[in-house]
């Protein structure tokens, strides 16, 4: 599937990096699982503006500078998310397996 790469050891690889930013940077101390999901509530709003507006056909072919702050703005949730289920001791990948099985149909 187009835009997908290295799987679960690029997922962990990730997540190393991800520890060692925050590390770096001081701000282990405010990863509490509040505040990681509170900052994700946030990201996911910001990932929804340049749609707002936007019909469903128009959403679908956006312009490259659209396109490009979109795919920012899914890296910031996918980094929080990542934060959060690594301070929670969850599996993403194993979770999401899990979760497709008990879905209703």
């Amino acid at each position: 599937m187009k835009g997908y790469s290295q799987g679960a050891q690029g997922l962990e690889e990730l997540i190393v990096q991800l520890e060692a930013f925050v590390e770096e940077r001081g701000r282990v101390q405010f990863n509490s699982p509040k505040n990681l999901s509170m900052a994700l509530v946030g990201e996911v709003g910001e990932l929804i503006e340049p749609f707002q507006w936007l019909t469903q056909e128009q959403s679908r072919h956006l312009s490259a500078e659209t396109h490009e702050a979109v795919r920012q703005e899914i890296a910031d949730v996918q980094i929080y998310l990542l934060l959060l289920a690594r301070k929670l001791d969850i599996d993403l990948l194993q979770a999401a397996r899990d979760r497709l099985q008990t879905s209703p149909r």
